[in-house]
């Protein structure tokens, strides 16, 4: 059973991710709180399996919320809500901790999957730096790489591209290897640092 932290200064938000979690298999308990020292508080005091903070363009409260946290708890599983268009706070905040991010309109099977990802890992993923420093991405793998920056799915990506979901997916197992990295969140968080997606 899973338990969920929910952390945004938006009370509407708050509630609409609480509605949308709690139709979520198998999350047990889900709280909130608004600020980030209410988040320090509270995760220190009751530590949960995943928390849930919001990002929002130009307002740097959930990325410094992330940050202090994975600071203070590196265990910490923290997965950041945004607009799919706002690379910068996505970046910053997986640059800050987070394990990954979703869109604030994510369905329920990507909500499912996200969480399952995210428990699934044992340990703070680490961008590891890749054996080449000049390593060329093809047009094509970039072209996935940015759908990913966009919080798209393989599908979504796919449908853009005209490929097949399969193909998205061989697409981006090269990429990881090539950026050295294991999943997709340390994949945009490599492709803001070195450029490649902006």
């Amino acid at each position: 059973m899973t338990t969920v932290l929910i952390c945004d200064d938006r009370r509407s938000v708050r509630e609409g991710l609480t509605r949308v979690m709690s139709a979520v298999p198998g999350v047990h308990r889900i709280d909130c709180v608004a600020h980030g020292d209410e988040l320090l508080a509270r995760f220190s005091r009751q530590p949960v399996d995943v928390v849930l903070v919001g990002t929002q363009r130009a307002v740097p409260t959930g990325v410094e919320a992330t940050r202090r946290l994975v600071a203070a708890h590196p265990q910490a599983n923290v997965i950041v809500f945004g607009a799919p268009d706002d690379a910068g706070s996505i970046a910053a905040a997986i640059a800050g901790g987070a394990r990954g991010y979703l869109r604030w309109d994510a369905s329920r099977p990507e909500l499912v999957a996200a969480l399952a990802h995210t428990l699934a890992s044992t340990a703070v993923p680490t961008p590891r730096a890749p054996a080449d420093p000049g390593v060329q991405l093809t047009e094509r793998e970039l072209q996935v790489l940015r759908g990913m920056s966009q919080g798209k799915s393989n599908g979504q990506i796919g449908r853009e591209l005209y490929l097949s979901e399969d193909t998205v997916k061989t697409h981006a197992r090269r990429l990881f290897r090539k950026l050295g990295v294991r999943d997709r969140a340390q994949a945009v968080a490599h492709g803001f640092r070195r450029g490649l997606v902006s």
